[in-house]
């Protein structure tokens, strides 16, 4: 019987826009604890950006190759036509 797993998004793209976002909600914290304003936005700035990285890069082609659903297909899982799905999500 083949393994399936999935890739959960270890890909460039994904550790590229998580490690941006996690800097910027360091420096969002910084804004917290000493108030302020300035800093804050700036941290908000760099989370934006984090996302924005990740969802760029992921269509550049630096993106997992993850399961993505037929169009038209209205049923989500398995992939095997008549496989059961008891016990898998």
């Amino acid at each position: 019987m083949e393994e399936q797993h999935e890739d959960h998004g270890h890909s460039t793209a994904a550790w590229t826009g998580v490690g941006v976002i996690l800097v910027g909600s360091a420096v969002a914290a910084v804004a917290v604890a000493i108030p302020n304003l300035v800093l804050g936005i700036i941290g908000a700035v760099i989370i934006i950006a984090g996302v924005v990285a990740g969802k760029v890069l992921s269509m550049a082609g630096y993106g997992s190759e993850a399961h993505h659903a037929q169009a038209g297909s209205s049923i989500d899982a398995p992939d095997e036509v008549g496989s059961q799905t008891l016990g898998k999500s």
